[in-house]
């Protein structure tokens, strides 16, 4: 079922009944960037561009939400008729999902009539702006990882059962191994892991009894928690069964709680003194990227991580300061000079290259030994070509990210790199400048 046409701000709607009224159909090209990175960032990946297709592919108002903004808002019949024959048949430029941007580079553009453009401004940014944020948090988890497994565990703590799908299916963009959300694997073929939680220990008459129990009904895939009362009896507790039931493919334990660095280096010297070298050692618990470093760099033997809520909702970042401006309208350069908010005008290509990245105007020649960041998704209002797979996103960033530079990719006080304009860029931001100032009436 397509998103409501309503999924907008009134004052979208007051707009574009405003230019629907008087006939303003010119073509709007409206550009979405993030202003600046925050602290903790390096770097951004682009996420939330596929759901953003097919809402624009199936924008429109239905007649009951015609009826409604008729009868609640006051909108006359003859611009509900405009809004009731309005759809999105323009075209989107954006930068595909996976790949790493940076500060005021546009992850997406889009040129429309003025009215449909100025409708759809708020889901794109919903989308665009949340993705983003969730995909660039699970990719420093990736990070400080260090290619240890990492499993999004945060569908209990997204704020929405929405943002639990979508988190699910933005760590796995960045190269979570798998996630405990069913649903999400489900519906984007990603790889389903769970084990049990400390009331199934708690519900059976002895800790040897549950774990027992589980690993017959579980014998392909069990996991051990070990920490629901004493962590390292519970490791014993769980060797034991493992030699009582004969049990050697797929198995791990589990610590949930405690110091993970110095209980992971017990755990470790037991199983392995029991000859259980191939059980692997699965934390959890309150972990974000700082945390996964810290005990990576001490060389905590953990074999894969699960990551929840401080993923899940980019707790030290849950947002990014993003926009949707004007650029250009009817053919002419449109800009804000509006201190600390001002813009850039004009249609615009990013320009990557091995050392920085140049945003420059998307007509301009493609400069030697870069390549285009932004490509053509959507023209005539209909996809270019059938929705990317998960996969193409995962080798999107697995690329990008071998060239992010050092100190975006640290994992306290990162630097971000800055990107530069080009010359043709910043002639038109200066013709466009003092075309805006006469149209204000500024000397």
């Amino acid at each position: 079922m397509a998103p409501s046409g309503l999924l907008t701000d009134l004052y979208e709607l007051n707009m574009a009944a405003s230019y629907l009224q008087r006939g303003m159909g010119g073509e709007a090209t409206f550009s979405l960037f993030v202003r600046q990175l925050p602290p903790t960032r390096g770097f951004l990946v682009a996420a939330g561009l596929e759901p953003c297709l097919d809402f624009l592919e199936g924008f429109g108002l239905s007649e009951e939400e015609l009826a409604y903004l008729g009868r609640e808002l006051g909108f006359e019949d003859p611009v509900l008729d405009a809004l009731g024959a309005l759809r999105f048949g323009g075209e989107v430029w954006a930068v595909p999902e996976g790949r790493v941007v940076y500060a005021n580079e546009p992850l997406l553009e889009i040129t429309a009539p003025i009215a449909a453009a100025q409708l759809v401004e708020p889901y794109l940014l919903n989308q665009i702006t949340f993705q983003t944020t969730i995909a660039s948090k699970a990719a420093r988890c990736v990070v400080a990882a260090a290619g240890r497994d990492v499993v999004d565990f945060s569908l209990r703590r997204t704020q929405g059962l929405d943002a639990a799908l979508a988190a699910a299916r933005c760590s796995a963009i960045v190269g979570f191994a798998a996630t405990s959300n069913v649903e999400a694997a489900r519906r984007y073929g990603l790889q389903p892991s769970g084990t049990m939680a400390h009331s199934y220990i708690e519900s059976f008459a002895s800790e040897k009894e549950a774990f027992r129990t589980f690993a017959r009904d579980f014998p392909g895939r069990t996991t051990f928690l070990v920490d629901t009362y004493d962590t390292l009896n519970g490791l014993r507790t769980a060797i034991e069964v493992i030699g009582e039931l004969g049990l050697s493919d797929n198995l791990a334990i589990r610590l949930d709680s405690g110091d993970l660095g110095e209980l992971s280096r017990a755990a470790r010297t037991l199983l392995d003194d029991a000859g259980l070298q191939h059980v692997r050692i699965f934390a959890s618990g309150g972990l974000d990227e700082v945390e996964l470093d810290r005990l990576v760099r001490s060389g905590a033997p953990i074999d894969a991580f699960g990551v929840g809520t401080r993923m899940g909702v980019s707790a030290d970042a849950p947002s990014l300061d993003s926009a949707y401006k004007l650029v250009e309208y009817d053919g002419r350069p449109m800009l804000k000079l509006s201190e600390a908010k001002a813009t850039e005008p004009g249609r615009k290509q990013v320009f990557r290259g091995r050392g920085e990245d140049v945003v420059g105007l998307r007509d301009e020649p493609l400069p030697e030994d870069r390549e285009p960041l932004l490509v053509p998704v959507m023209a005539e209002g209909r996809r270019t070509g059938p929705p990317k797979t998960l996969e193409t996103a995962r080798t999107l960033f697995r690329v990008d990210l071998e060239h992010v530079p050092e100190e975006a990719r640290r994992i306290e006080d990162p630097v971000a790199p800055n990107p530069r304009n080009s010359d043709a860029l910043e002639h038109l931001s200066e013709q466009a400048t003092a075309d805006a100032r006469r149209r204000a009436g500024l000397r």
